[in-house]
């Protein structure tokens, strides 16, 4: 990992994320979503931006969550809105795959940018 270690730290297992499933995580301070959509891994945070509602009691289709609050939706590799009433997008991270464990980047986002 080129990281120093102080930005990456393990979340879970690969196998505690089945594939087509989201389960919220608490990491720290930060509770956190993590999504295995197709095997791939992603990320964000777990509080909908519209509002304070887990995604991961909402419905995941493909790559996008639905909010189960007010229907709200996210592309989960972006952090995109898909739909209305979201306007903020989702906060994403990295993720690094080290053996069988998940690991969050909290300096980058999905795409690799510092954030």
């Amino acid at each position: 990992m080129a990281d120093n270690g102080q930005n990456v730290v393990r979340v879970c297992a690969k196998a505690d994320v089945p594939p087509g499933s989201v389960k919220a995580l608490a990491v720290g301070s930060s509770k956190l979503a993590v999504y295995n959509i197709e095997g791939a891994y992603y990320i964000t945070d777990d509080e909908c931006t519209h509002a304070a509602a887990s995604l991961a009691d909402g419905m995941l289709e493909g790559e996008v969550i639905e909010c189960c609050m007010h229907m709200g939706s996210f592309h989960v590799p972006t952090g995109d809105v898909v739909a209305p009433p979201c306007e903020v997008p989702l906060r994403t991270y990295r993720v690094v795959i080290e053996g069988d464990d998940v690991l969050v980047d909290f300096a980058h986002n999905a795409a690799g940018e510092p954030q």
